[in-house]
């Protein structure tokens, strides 16, 4: 499994997903559908353009998805050198917190990870 620092499952990402796929016309299509979702679930008002290829948040350099670029919890992790908020002195912080809310299994994959520490 590729996890965020945040818990989200990367490999099952519609973003990376879209990333890998080889074919022009799918890829465009996946990436319709992502900008629709963004814009419809989550406000953020996304065109398929701006839905650019990303190999994940852990990346350093490389192609990284715009939002996935701003978000405080991979900065803050960045900033704090941890490979993972689930080796964060700080488990789980409230910016945490309300990312769960919206997904619980990001939860599960970091108890899992602090588990196997």
């Amino acid at each position: 499994m590729m996890i965020a620092y945040c818990g989200l499952d990367c490999a099952g990402c519609p973003i990376h997903i879209a990333t890998l796929e080889q074919d022009a016309i799918k890829r465009r299509s996946m990436r319709i559908e992502v900008a629709r979702v963004c814009t419809e679930q989550y406000g953020i008002n996304l065109k398929p353009e701006d839905v650019s290829d990303c190999d994940g948040c852990s990346v350093q350099a490389g192609r990284l998805f715009p939002g996935c670029a701003k978000c405080a919890i991979r900065l803050c992790a960045i900033a704090r050198s941890i490979t993972s908020c689930a080796f964060c002195t700080e488990y789980a912080c409230n910016e945490l917190l309300r990312h769960f809310q919206t997904d619980p299994s990001a939860r599960t994959h970091l108890e899992k990870l602090r588990a196997n520490r």
